[in-house]
């Protein structure tokens, strides 16, 4: 990183992977947005920070809705006047159903956070990064190993995942003449709220039931600061952080 002064904004912050990331790069000097429905959860996240650091702001808002979305990124331009890292974060999933038993508010619920969530956050992100002085600036997806290979009954999970890593190319593709880099980071198993069932077991492609293992979530922060602190002209496309013995290699 250089001398400048270094913003970001991290979508679903308010918890797991977003706070670990947030927290990270505001440790590494970064002065970092939170979004994320859950105010009290984001606040809570800005009390975790330690001393020293940049500026950490809360601007509640839902992904998945465009008048939220362009609400929180005409926030963000007025309290930082300009955006160096996006971290496309925010994510749910559905019950674990058969998919012919999911309903559709169920698979509509995953594709607005998961997908037209980072659609939109990155559409408002371009926009701003093309238009502020110096240019540019850097999009991070969260992509999840089951943008590679799914688990058993995660269809609107795994279809956003693997719809991820065509966002990720596209973005990184139309946007490079203008000083824009896009890198997805693929993550199994951090240890969050949302992998806590792992812990009890859960269903693998053979129909037994396992315990997985997983890491501490720090470890994939420092891989976004990683990813977020480097110039425009060096980009990480893809990179994949994982537990050494999950059942990842060999899934399926």
């Amino acid at each position: 990183m250089t001398n400048q002064r270094k913003f970001a904004l991290v979508t679903g912050a308010g918890s797991g992977i977003g706070r670990a990331a947030a927290l990270g790069l505001r440790a590494a000097g970064f002065s970092v947005a939170l979004t994320g429905r859950r105010a009290a959860e984001l606040e809570r996240t800005i009390g975790m920070a330690q001393a020293g650091g940049g500026e950490m702001l809360a601007l509640p808002a839902d992904v998945s809705d465009p008048a939220s979305v362009q609400t929180l990124f005409a926030q963000l331009k007025r309290a930082f006047g300009r955006l160096d890292v996006l971290f496309n974060n925010a994510g749910t999933g559905a019950p674990g159903v058969p998919m012919e038993d999911l309903t559709f508010e169920q698979w509509s619920r995953v594709l607005g956070v998961n997908l037209t969530g980072a659609f939109l956050c990155s559409q408002q992100a371009i926009k701003l990064m093309k238009a502020q002085d110096p240019r540019g600036g850097r999009i991070i997806n969260n992509g999840s190993i089951s943008a590679h290979v799914p688990r058993p009954n995660s269809a609107p999970y795994t279809a956003t995942k693997h719809a991820i890593t065509g966002l990720t190319k596209s973005i990184a593709l139309d946007n490079r003449n203008f000083d824009i880099a896009c890198g997805q980071i693929d993550i199994g198993n951090a240890a969050t709220e949302m992998t806590e069932r792992m812990t009890a077991g859960v269903p693998q492609a053979n129909g037994t039931t396992m315990v997985e293992p997983r890491i501490d979530a720090r470890h994939v922060a420092d891989a976004v600061v990683y990813m977020a602190s480097l110039p425009l002209d060096a980009n990480v496309l893809t990179m994949t952080v994982m537990a050494t013995k999950m059942p990842f290699v060999g899934r399926g």
